[in-house]
């Protein structure tokens, strides 16, 4: 220690004779530093105190997608308000009294089906009711079923059907589940749900034997009968949509500066998990919602991810075992991959189908899927929020692998504006082609006084698919040709069927606490047409899933048996070709739930069709 300080001691006493001349250039140095410093200062000093120069004026402009400028002009094809000349006396009860409650904004849907097996589609429109704390006015609200005459005119057969139902129902689904031949009726519904039992045109509620009436508690908007498990019967998917309360409503409390409560999304609402029923063949349901995958948490939180509005059962990597696409509202979309053992995959966001364009989660509503390019590739068009394009994702040569080309389809930036519920596709022109009928209208009814840009009721939109030779898939349809289309409506769900056996389909759009539309198609193109039900033997007696492909004028198309399409409804279980100018058939081809294909000798065209599934060699 001692030697240690003697060592700095010496050191310094080394140092000294050279300090003069160390510090004496320092102090010069330090003396040019503090000159330099102080006019930095003054600089400084003068540049905080100018004089402030008046800055330009500037204008910031929203930017919307690009329209792509179609090189072709959609046919003139007009849709004729039938409503009431049709005997569709019916007016949706959305139980709204002030408080400004979620599922009074949401709608409710439609199913095109043949109840009573004479060979042409009946329509049921689905009603809410009042809310249990209010004062109800007498009759309380009920459900509808219609029963068509062949020619598109329609009786109200409700009591006599035993479908006087009353609850707050959001969507039905159709499918024998039985096997016995008679179509069978889900009701997904605010509350628990219902299961009704057709009994040779008369409907019987089985709901607690089969065990799918779900909790009380929970929110169930759109469903699904199909075969995921390819036991031969029909099993039963359902989309729960948020949490939710009248207590949980009233505490989040969304709100619009200048309107007070209001209508909002459900971003404020935590998930839900759907539901899985497995048909056990002797009228029950088992729930297998938890060990086949199809329950998503967040793994942060652990809290259910799902706010689903629509499903969309299809195979899409053809594999024979049927997947589900979920339209999620302002949550990742989910894409469930069938995996041949019971269970579900969740593989959205690896497929490329859980996002937007800009890799943000949408407000997805309604959903359908086709080929609608009469090729290999398939395609999901997903209804969205206002300032959110419509999605249409496509398969891009590969069925694991999708992306959204939605503004070089031409659908983008016509449907930016829009809230878009309802999204169908069909051949409205019977050239052949998978057109795109989208249903608008927005949740609040004073929007237009915060933002000019929304309008409550909202004009659909139909879009007409152009086919391979031309710049754009779709080119928006002048709605000033297209008759009663054009007239704005709150929409909600969307269904079509041939209600009046002319060979060109018709469609019924809900709205939420308005009348139902109906909309007659008054195409004159001369096209021709092929219709085509399917019967199969045992649990799935209309083969739901199966595949039809027909090959006409040069281009195969492909249609799946599937009746759960759009927005909380079921369209018509035959399915519907467009054959264009095309007066023959040259193949048609069925391919079964269970991927047996069948060749079968090509009809005459303009027709209705069965065909049966040929017996077992």
């Amino acid at each position: 220690m001692t030697e240690d300080r003697d060592r700095q001691v010496h050191s310094e006493e080394e140092l000294v004779p050279a300090d003069d001349r160390i510090i004496g250039s320092a102090l010069r140095w330090s003396a040019l530093a503090l000159v330099a410093v102080g006019v930095i200062a003054a600089a400084v000093v003068w540049w905080l105190r100018r004089p402030a120069e008046e800055a330009p004026e500037q204008t910031l402009e929203r930017s919307a997608p690009t329209a792509v400028v179609a090189d072709v002009e959609a046919p003139i094809v007009e849709f004729t308000d039938i409503t009431r000349d049709a005997g569709i006396d019916f007016e949706h009860v959305n139980g709204a009294e002030g408080d400004k409650l979620l599922p009074e904004t949401m709608g409710s849907g439609a199913a095109f089906f043949d109840y009573d097996n004479d060979d042409d589609p009946d329509l049921l429109l689905i009603n809410s009711t009042y809310w249990p704390h209010s004062s109800p006015p007498s009759p309380r609200p009920r459900s509808a079923l219609y029963r068509n005459d062949g020619a598109g005119r329609f009786e109200d057969v409700t009591a006599a059907a035993g479908l006087d139902l009353s609850l707050y129902g959001t969507a039905p689904a159709i499918g024998d589940f039985d096997g016995d031949g008679w179509r069978d009726l889900f009701v997904a519904a605010v509350g628990e749900n219902r299961l009704l039992r057709n009994e040779g045109g008369r409907f019987v509620d089985v709901t607690a034997r089969a065990g799918v009436a779900g909790s009380p508690e929970e929110w169930s908007s759109s469903s699904a009968f199909f075969d995921y498990d390819r036991d031969g019967d029909l099993d039963l998917f359902v989309c729960n949509y948020v949490r939710w309360s009248r207590q949980i409503d009233l505490e989040v409390d969304y709100r619009l500066t200048g309107v007070g409560r209001a209508y909002g999304p459900p971003v404020n609402y935590e998930g839900t998990f759907p539901y899985l029923y497995r048909n056990e063949g002797d009228g029950t349901f088992t729930d297998v919602s938890a060990e086949s995958g199809v329950e998503v948490r967040n793994e942060a939180t652990g809290v259910p991810v799902a706010k689903a509005l629509a499903v969309a059962p299809i195979d899409l990597d053809r594999d024979g075992w049927m997947d589900l696409l979920v339209a999620n509202d302002t949550v990742r979309n989910f894409l469930y991959h069938n995996q041949g053992d019971g269970t579900f995959q969740e593989v959205g966001e690896l497929w490329g189908v859980a996002y937007g364009r800009a890799g943000e989660a949408t407000g997805a509503m309604g959903i359908d899927a086709g080929h609608y390019r009469n090729d290999a590739e398939l395609g999901f068009a997903i209804g969205n929020f206002a300032n959110e394009m419509t999605s249409l994702y496509i398969s891009q040569g590969d069925p694991t692998f999708y992306a959204d080309e939605a503004i070089g389809e031409g659908i983008g930036a016509p449907s930016r504006l829009m809230l878009s519920f309802g999204v169908l596709m069909l051949d409205y022109d019977l050239d052949g082609r998978l057109d795109i009928l989208q249903v608008n209208g927005h949740l609040e009814s004073e929007i237009n006084s915060v933002d000019p840009s929304q309008t409550y009721e909202q004009a659909s939109q139909l879009f007409w698919n152009a086919g391979p030779d031309h710049r754009q898939g779709f080119v928006a349809v002048d709605l000033a040709t297209a008759g009663d289309l054009a007239l704005p409506i709150v929409g909600r769900g969307s269904a079509t069927a041939d209600i009046d056996a002319d060979g060109d389909l018709d469609v019924v759009l809900t709205q939420t606490g308005r009348r139902a539309v109906v909309l007659r198609n008054d195409q004159s193109t001369s096209h021709h047409w092929l219709q085509v039900r399917l019967e199969s033997a045992g649990g799935n007696a209309d083969a739901i899933g199966a595949w039809v492909e027909l090959e006409a004028g040069g281009q195969v198309q492909r249609r799946q048996v599937m009746p759960t399409r759009s927005y909380q409804s079921q369209s018509q279980l035959p399915v519907h070709f467009g054959l264009g100018g095309s007066d023959s058939i040259d193949a048609l081809r069925v391919i079964w739930p269970d991927g047996t294909a069948q060749p079968v000798e090509p009809p005459a065209v303009d027709q209705a069709v069965v065909i049966a599934r040929a017996a077992p060699e």
